[in-house]
């Protein structure tokens, strides 16, 4: 089988009710596929006519009368809300991998008006309810995906060439009441959540949606050894200073043990002020590896830039008191003092591998926002040089 990029588009409704967690985690984990992009849109007028435009089609196993209902869902329901003009969110997400398009559709499933024991994304999450005389009463997709690998491909290209204009952080998107005053924040759903082909970081953006706050913008993002420098330089002078007792104490133990002599307390603090920052500097190397793949001394010349080996998603919340809902959700730093429920409770391990980064103010989450460029088109260059080598 060849290798193929396959894509599912999260529908609007589907984001409103807050399923993108759920129908990333079935995706992933059950198509063994990697995620190489993800993008959100707000589908102007002219892309929403492209796209319905290429929709029915022979080759497509779905009913016909089915593929003209996305058809008409499509127009009347991906581009801007008719009562407050506003655009409506999307969000896209790339696979690649073998046989990636006919494995990624038979995990989202055909819609069918029997109901069935939930299988697939849209035995979950679609909806379609005939009445008596056999007539569409409503009709959800819940998710948007090609037939074949063909098809896959027009509509890949149609969609990156809308990708500038139409994607990335989006603005303008929701409605807040009068006096509200919405917040940012991102959040990284970290490596350790990648290892291998697992519903993890489906699972992890499913806890955060307790917080009602609307995704704005996706991306999957391979962090730079220099970037990740940049995004925890904060921490390292706190792990050079925060950390002199704990490795005074240490080095005081160790030594007794190994001398067989007391070392009087002013010793131990002279061993923390010498060892400390030193023990800083490879926990932050530790950190910055465990985010990119390299620490700085490990990386060639010339390659501090260059996108790392570890993948991790990159995600903007808006909303009101954005910041300290996401944290609270999301608990503290170190998985063992963490709340039930809480995700670094139910997904993390150590201090470091904790399951997501989340910004702790709205100011660090504009500096963080800045150096991992969530609103970057990543999307359409995977789409074209993929398809450049065809």
């Amino acid at each position: 089988m060849s290798q193929q990029l396959a894509y599912v588009i999260i529908t609007p409704y589907s984001l409103h009710k807050s399923r993108t967690g759920g129908i990333l985690a079935r995706l992933i984990s059950r198509t063994g596929l990697e995620l190489v992009a993800a993008r959100m849109f707000a589908p102007s007028p002219e892309l929403v006519k492209e796209y319905s435009e290429v929709i029915v089609s022979a080759n497509d196993p779905q009913d016909r009368r089915i593929q003209e209902l996305i058809r008409d869902y499509i127009l009347q329901n991906l581009g801007p809300d008719p009562k407050t003009h506003k655009r409506r969110r999307v969000m896209m997400l790339v696979f690649h991998g073998e046989d990636a398009v006919r494995k990624v559709r038979s995990v989202v499933g055909n819609i069918k008006a029997e109901r069935s024991g939930g299988e697939t994304i849209r035995d979950t999450y679609g909806d379609l309810i005939l009445d008596e005389h056999d007539k569409v009463r409503y009709f959800e997709p819940a998710v948007l995906a090609a037939p074949n690998a063909e098809e896959a491909g027009v509509k890949l290209k149609l969609w990156a060439r809308y990708s500038e204009s139409d994607g990335g952080i989006l603005e303008n998107v929701n409605t807040y009441a009068p006096g509200d005053q919405p917040q940012r924040t991102l959040v990284l759903i970290k490596p350790d959540n990648f290892r291998f082909p697992t519903g993890r970081p489906g699972n992890v953006i499913d806890f955060f949606s307790r917080t009602g706050l609307y995704i704005i913008a996706i991306k999957l993002h391979r962090m730079s050894t220099a970037e990740a420098m940049e995004f925890y330089g904060p921490v390292r002078q706190v792990l050079r200073t925060k950390l002199k007792g704990m490795v005074g104490s240490k080095a005081r133990a160790a030594l007794e043990k190994e001398f067989g002599f007391p070392i009087p307390a002013a010793q131990e603090a002279a061993l923390g002020d010498t060892l400390g920052p030193i023990f800083g500097d490879n926990q932050f190397d530790n950190i910055v590896r465990f985010m990119s793949g390299r620490s700085e001394g490990e990386c060639p010349p010339g390659e501090l830039a260059q996108p790392g080996t570890e993948r991790c998603i990159a995600l903007v919340y808006e909303g009101v008191e954005a910041v300290n809902k996401i944290r609270d959700v999301l608990g503290p730093t170190d998985p063992s003092k963490a709340p039930p429920g809480s995700i670094r409770k139910e997904f993390g391990s150590t201090i470091m591998v904790n399951a997501a980064h989340a910004s702790d103010a709205p100011e660090n989450a504009r500096r963080e926002i800045g150096i991992v460029k969530p609103g970057e088109n990543t999307f359409r260059q995977v789409i074209e040089e993929f398809f450049a080598r065809r």
